[in-house]
C-alpha cells in the first residue's frame, strides 16, 4: 500500500505505534484483570485506566506544544516531562 500521501516520517510512525501499543496493553490488562475499579484521585472525580490514559495523552500533547512554543531546547526534554506527567496521572488521578 502506498501511504506516501500521509507523510509517514519515522517520528510519526513511532508516535502512532506508541499509542497503539498503549491501547493494546490496556486491552490485555483489562482482559487479564477485569474491572480496573474506578477511583477518586486528586481531581475528586472517578477515573478508570482508560480515563487516566486519555488525560495523560492529552496533557502530554499540551506539554509538547508549550515546549515548542516557549523554549528552543531539544524536544527530548518535553518527552521526559510528559513521561513524568503520565506517571503522576496514573499514580494520583
Amino acid at each position: 500500500m502506498d501511504f506516501s500521501w500521509m507523510a509517514w516520517t519515522t517520528p510519526t510512525i513511532i508516535f502512532f505505534s506508541t499509542i497503539l501499543f498503549f491501547l493494546i496493553t490496556l486491552t490485555v490488562w483489562e482482559i487479564k484483570i477485569p474491572g480496573g475499579a474506578p477511583r477518586k484521585g486528586i481531581l475528586r472525580f472517578e477515573t478508570t485506566r482508560g480515563d487516566r490514559l486519555f488525560i495523560s495523552l492529552l496533557g502530554s500533547a499540551y506539554i509538547h506544544i508549550l515546549w515548542l512554543a516557549v523554549t528552543s531546547f531539544s524536544i527530548w526534554g518535553a518527552l521526559a516531562l510528559a513521561i513524568v506527567f503520565a506517571i503522576c496521572v496514573f499514580s494520583f488521578v
